[in-house]
């Protein structure tokens, strides 16, 4: 995670954990219903000796895969977010000192 800028209020500070921390927390209920629904896709497809249950898995897991990725990589905050916003505000510094 990278710092907050040095122009921070405790009040930008605040809603900016909010934030990631709704984002996160929307990513592990996904993830928690993503589990149990397709545990039971699987245990009614084994019952029928049917692999359909594998498709709604690979499609859901394919768009839980970008919901993580959003959160926990591009997420104002997070840590490639993070970084790319660190290099840029290092590479204005520079232009502005030579």
């Amino acid at each position: 995670m990278s710092p907050l800028p040095p122009q921070a209020t405790p009040e930008s500070t605040e809603r900016l954990a909010r934030k990631r921390a709704k984002a996160k927390l929307g990513w592990y209920i996904h993830a928690t219903v993503y589990l149990l629904v397709n545990l039971f896709l699987a245990f009614v497809a084994t019952r029928h000796a049917q692999g359909w249950a594998a498709f709604p898995a690979l499609g859901w897991g394919l768009g839980l895969l970008i919901h993580g990725a959003a959160v926990w990589l591009a997420l104002p905050g997070g840590s490639l977010y993070g970084q790319l916003l660190e290099r840029e505000r290092a590479a204005l510094q520079r232009q502005h000192t030579c």
